[in-house]
């Protein structure tokens, strides 16, 4: 990569320091070597694997996926094989392309995200961190989303806090309690939060007049959720001045990313633009770079959180 005058590529996300800004976003990437065969996934920042439970997970009913006019509704579930199968096939795979790898970790209640997280602990030479998806907007049913709740969101974060590698909670933008479920999580041991998962949508087949997935409702991702991904880092950002965040939403151009960094984010992941170009992330953080030189940028950290000390929060 053509890093132009950038003095320092890397940035640092509580102890985890990563070569470059640019990951790409759980669920979005298979569990992350897939996309090896496209560019190399250590030219990146990290890479997040699929979210991974305890136990094999099925996932929801098909139809899963349904376009929108400026981004995608998922409802795929979490289908998964659990942890076991994640170490014994898919993290030798990610491994072998040399990526910093993240893994994404979920689960039914609070004792299954602790047990994956003693699990992901064992092997902890083996990742750099693990986020913890907290906000899924697509299980349905009974299940409860936890990122809507601050006291269970920071029991989840206790707990995996005990696998003794960095934690990073992925919140929901589908709650006004944003800012204090960030700060609970923090208190509580995470040393970053990931802004945001997907926004809550749905769809109806005006030919059929069924609803467009077979979970009725689903995750809106894509070029409509950056404003509310925008939002959601620089009201954070504001609020908790010394957390690390994961800006992530709608990111399909360095631009993008550039804003989600100013707006608070030390680190952007890209999601569903890698559905339409498999090198997505890396493109995207070539573009970043190209910015950066332009606005005569020689570290990240002048990016991050410029919005604010530019003295445009109010």
């Amino acid at each position: 990569m053509n890093v132009g005058s950038i003095d320092n590529c890397s940035v640092q996300v509580g102890d985890v320091k990563l070569a470059h800004p640019i990951l790409t976003a759980s669920g979005t990437a298979g569990y992350g070597a897939e996309l090896d065969a496209y560019f190399s996934l250590s030219e990146i920042g990290g890479v997040v694997a699929k979210s991974i439970a305890p136990f094999a997970w099925a996932g929801n009913p098909a139809p899963r996926l349904a376009p929108t006019k400026n981004g995608m509704l998922n409802a795929v579930g979490l289908q998964g094989d659990g942890i076991k199968h994640f170490i014994a096939e898919d993290l030798v795979a990610l491994e072998k392309s040399g990526a910093t790898i993240i893994v994404s970790i979920w689960g039914h209640s609070v004792d299954d995200y602790l047990l994956a997280a003693k699990m992901l602990g064992q092997i902890k030479n083996r990742i750099a961190a693990i986020e913890v998806n907290l906000s899924c907007p697509n299980l349905g049913g009974d299940h409860v989303v936890f990122a809507h709740d601050a006291r269970l969101s920071a029991q989840i974060i206790e707990g995996c806090v005990v696998s003794g590698l960095p934690v990073w909670a992925k919140l929901s933008p589908n709650t006004h309690e944003l800012v204090n479920i960030a700060r609970a999580v923090h208190q509580a041991g995470a040393q970053a939060v990931t802004l945001v998962n997907t926004a809550m949508g749905m769809a109806i087949n005006t030919d059929t007049g069924l609803p467009s997935l077979g979970n009725i409702r689903g995750g809106l991702s894509g070029s409509a959720l950056h404003p509310i991904a925008v939002r959601c880092v620089f009201d954070v950002r504001q609020a908790l001045p010394e957390i690390g965040i994961i800006g992530v939403g709608g990111v399909v151009s360095g631009r993008d990313a550039a804003e989600l960094m100013l707006a608070g984010a030390n680190a952007v992941q890209v999601g569903t633009a890698s559905f339409a170009n498999p090198r997505a992330a890396l493109l995207i953080q070539n573009q970043l770079v190209d910015w950066a030189v332009s606005h005569q940028i020689t570290d990240w950290s002048q990016v991050t959180s410029a919005a604010h000390r530019n003295g445009l929060a109010k």
